[in-house]
């Protein structure tokens, strides 16, 4: 464990913790690491075998579970899960032999309370919309609309998902919660839905 860890950081005895940019009440288990120049939120959970790049912002209250990397150029905002396994890249073609500037390298964004499922691959170059839902084992190609549900290889939307966790009901976009839904009107990236009325 670094002694550059900020105070109220918990990192197990077999965890590794090198940024100084890591928010209070994040904690850090077993064979995870942290490497420097990573910035981590507060209250986060990173789970054993998590590997947070330099370059990599993860937001409050992440959770990030077992066996996930998340590379430079990946941005996390707050309230996002990550299931175990779910792999993030940035670079869609890679070569050994032929190293690139890190800068070249493409961007992804995770937004606020999406949920990555599983073994999900999400490839570089990418806005998964907030609230989104990634089912477990899909793979995403293309920008992922707020509160869709996306299964499959490449993932496609099969419904729209709550705040909440439910399906909204696809023709009066409310959930049984009592949130509504409209679809958004604008041109910003990645569209989908907003939240109209919070249950």
């Amino acid at each position: 464990m670094s002694d550059r860890v900020p105070a109220g950081v918990f990192v197990h005895t077999h965890g590794l913790c090198e940024s100084d940019q890591v928010g209070p009440g994040t904690r850090v288990w077993a064979f995870a690491h942290v490497a420097p120049g990573a910035i981590i939120g507060a209250a986060c959970n990173l789970c054993d075998h998590v590997y947070v790049e330099e370059g990599a912002v993860v937001g409050d209250r992440v959770t990030v579970k077992n066996g996930v990397a998340i590379w430079s150029q990946v941005t996390i905002d707050d309230d996002v899960f990550v299931g175990p396994f779910a792999v993030f890249t940035n670079d869609r073609n890679p070569r050994a032999a032929f190293k690139k500037d890190p800068n070249s390298f493409e961007s992804t964004r995770v937004q606020r309370g999406a949920t990555i499922g599983a073994n999900a691959t999400i490839v570089c170059g990418n806005v998964i919309g907030e609230g989104a839902f990634v089912g477990a084992g899909s793979t995403v190609l293309a920008d992922v609309p707020a509160f869709a549900l996306v299964v499959g290889s490449p993932a496609r939307r099969i419904a729209w998902m709550c705040s909440c966790g439910e399906r909204i009901d696809g023709a009066s976009l409310r959930c049984t919660c009592g949130r509504r839904y409209r679809v958004r009107n604008d041109d910003a990236r990645p569209g989908g839905l907003v939240l109209v009325t919070d249950g």
